[in-house]
């Protein structure tokens, strides 16, 4: 699709959980990658909406509070501004950005629309079986929950599984306990349920569809042969946003049904201000593009199957997938990125010093956890700044010719790694930099895209910081 009258590709990126800040491995997954992509897309004359934003209703945010003894809104604020910081000084920006902390219209749009598909018949209210803790009485759910995925024996807490990608809820997992350590209580409770076996159908010509990994198609195969879960979409909790009173008890939206209801309201309202119910939302997606998303393999549930389940429901027809890039882990020194280990590399930090954004960028890029969990290193990075900074210094003085034809193959292979249906951002510097010293103004213009900017400084070949 080329042409600035054409319908704008709608590029998202998860909204990360302001209970830390943000650290390299964050950057290397979903940020950095959508906004090449965006920026690839653009230079390529497709118009692109970028969507991004905050995710403070997780309960993740309460459990770093209590730890902390702190109000969760002030947690959630401080580690808001230094993600803010990050992604700003990660050249990283945003056309739609979701601020739900901070935005009473958001609140009140995906509490609506949840009523609404209620009160349409597209979500049940139906008694489902609930855990709560024995000691300090919470609905044992996201954060509030741990145990081993019930699929696959890893370690794993209420939501879905990192291991296996697996949907989980707290009677899923085996040996689940409490965050505070109290035992599980069995109960139920009236819910707000999506059924998603009722859009088997529809579920399934999307997914024909849309350009999906094989991680993520083994995921919906097994859902496909097993059969699709029914998904709470509020719980009793004292965090998130409060549902309508007649959907009945103390409820709040779950997070991550937030989320799906989130893109309907804010994308809806950002392509038709005027949109403020379900109709409203409906007709202003008619104007909307594919959507593609970036993620972790951790979230790869929630984009493939609930939220287009959701949209589905709420029978929105300008709700096109167009395909996932999801990412792997990133290690640190071989071990996982860790906020709550505090194992880490904050971006904040390290952009604010000596470190080149376009560089790190660029690193980032060349090393990312796209097909399997990949191993940052302090050594990786100084090498690579190496490479580059020789490569930019060079000016082809070495009386090596290389053939134009060879460099328009490599041009056209740099091209298509950075188009979304074959995005490889690794390939990409793969291609172009060995062509960087013999023709730098052909080069150039794609390398700025990764770098998101101008390319580093070629002075040195150790970058301060590392």
């Amino acid at each position: 699709m080329t042409g600035m009258d054409a319908k704008p590709l709608l590029v998202t990126a998860t909204a990360p959980t302001p209970n830390g800040g943000l650290h390299l491995g964050h950057l290397s997954g979903p940020y950095v990658a959508a906004d090449i992509a965006v920026r690839a897309a653009r230079a390529a004359g497709t118009p692109v909406l970028a969507v991004g934003g905050l995710d403070p209703h997780q309960n993740y945010v309460v459990a770093r509070a209590d730890k902390a003894v702190r109000p969760a809104g002030e947690v959630a604020a401080e580690y808001s501004g230094l993600i803010a910081q990050a992604w700003q000084r990660a050249r990283v920006g945003y056309d739609v950005f979701v601020d739900p902390a901070n935005d009473p219209a958001y609140r009140r749009g995906v509490s609506g629309l949840l009523t609404e598909l209620v009160d349409r018949k597209a979500v049940d209210l139906t008694d489902i079986a609930l855990y709560r803790c024995v000691d300090c009485g919470r609905t044992m759910h996201h954060a509030y929950v741990s145990g081993k995925c019930g699929c696959c024996g890893q370690p794993a807490g209420g939501g879905t599984c990192e291991g296996c990608g697996s949907y989980l809820l707290a009677g899923d997992l085996v040996d689940a306990v409490c965050g505070c350590g109290g035992r599980p209580v069995a109960g139920s409770a009236t819910l707000p349920v999506l059924r998603l076996e009722r859009y088997r159908e529809e579920l399934t010509a999307m997914w024909s569809a849309a350009v999906l990994s094989p991680r993520v198609r083994q995921l919906i195969g097994r859902y496909v042969t097993e059969g699709l879960p029914d998904v709470p979409l509020a719980y009793p909790s004292d965090w998130g946003i409060a549902t309508d009173p007649h959907l009945g008890g103390d409820l709040r939206v779950d997070v991550w049904s937030e989320m799906g209801l989130g893109y309907l309201h804010a994308i809806g309202r950002h392509l038709d201000p005027a949109a403020s119910d379900l109709d409203g939302y409906r007709r202003a997606w008619e104007q909307a593009g594919p959507l593609w998303h970036f993620l972790g393999i951790d979230n790869a549930f929630y984009y493939a199957v609930l939220f287009p389940a959701l949209a589905i429901a709420a029978q929105v027809p300008g709700y096109r997938l167009g395909g996932m890039v999801v990412n792997e882990f990133y290690r640190l020194d071989s071990k996982k990125f860790s906020t709550s280990r505090n194992h880490a590399i904050w971006a904040h930090e390290a952009l604010a010093g000596d470190l080149d954004p376009g560089l790190v960028r660029m690193y980032l890029s060349w090393d990312r956890p796209d097909r399997y969990e990949s191993d940052f290193t302090h050594a990786g990075l100084s090498a690579f700044a190496g490479y580059l900074a020789a490569a930019l210094r060079s000016g082809g003085d070495d009386g090596v010719t290389v053939p134009d034809v060879f460099v328009d193959q490599q041009l056209t292979r740099g091209r298509h790694a950075l188009r979304l249906t074959s995005f490889d951002p690794g390939l990409a510097l793969r291609c172009l930099l060995p062509v960087l010293p013999y023709r730098p103004e052909r080069v150039r213009p794609l390398l700025e895209l990764i770098a998101g900017g101008r390319l580093p400084a070629t002075a040195g070949d150790e970058p301060a910081g590392a």
